[in-house]
């Protein structure tokens, strides 16, 4: 009895299996690489394009998302980040307003001195101490004028006075001196008077007595 045994029937099928296992194989990395290259390669930078990403990979199951760890690992990061940068943008403002009030401060305290100096100077260009009190100077120089008006005037009417003192003196004395002159005169002619009649007097006594005499 001729038994036939077929020897090619369980080598096909651990061909089989063994191609199979290739197959798996060699899928699994392909498949794992691109899994971690949807993660890896798409790399939002802000957080709405992180919010899109995110439910661009989530998987729909009836009204919910199905949302993998890792995206949402990436959403909390980039939201921390997010607030990190904004706050560090708000210290950074912060500084940057402390330092403007502070140079608002000094150009307010500068400008403040400068009006207070030009004040000053303003004033000292428009008042005068006079006698111990403050006046404008407008007024100072009415003062000053009216004060020299008045001198002037005074000393006008007191040279007027003088001059009328002495027309009048003079007027005096040459009235004095005619006097005196007249007075002279007459002194002079009562002097020859009398001499004359002292002369005539002596001869009329010489005339009595040569008459008794004889």
């Amino acid at each position: 009895m001729i038994v036939s045994c077929d020897t090619t029937q369980p080598y096909n099928s651990i061909m089989k299996n063994v191609l199979v296992l290739l197959i798996c194989l060699l899928a699994s990395p392909c498949l794992f690489a691109q899994n971690t290259n949807d993660d890896v390669v798409e790399i939002p930078s802000t957080l709405k394009e992180r919010y899109i990403y995110m439910k661009s990979k989530a998987q729909t199951f009836k009204d919910y998302k199905v949302i993998k760890e890792s995206v949402l690992d990436g959403v909390w990061k980039i939201s921390q980040d997010s607030l990190r940068a904004k706050q560090s943008t708000i210290v950074n403002l912060n500084d940057s307003l402390k330092k403007l009030n502070g140079t608002l401060q000094q150009t307010t305290a500068t400008i403040k001195e400068k009006d207070e100096s030009l004040a000053e100077m303003t004033h000292a260009g428009t008042h005068v101490t006079f006698i111990g009190i403050d006046v404008l100077k407008s007024v100072f120089i009415t003062i000053a004028i009216s004060i020299a008006a008045g001198l002037i005037l005074f000393v006008v009417i007191l040279i007027g006075r003088l001059k009328l003192m002495a027309f009048n003196l003079k007027q005096k004395t040459d009235a004095l001196d005619s006097t005196q002159n007249d007075f002279q005169e007459y002194k002079h002619k009562a002097m020859e008077k009398q001499t004359k009649l002292s002369r005539e007097l002596q001869d009329e006594r010489n005339k009595l007595q040569s008459q008794r005499s004889s």
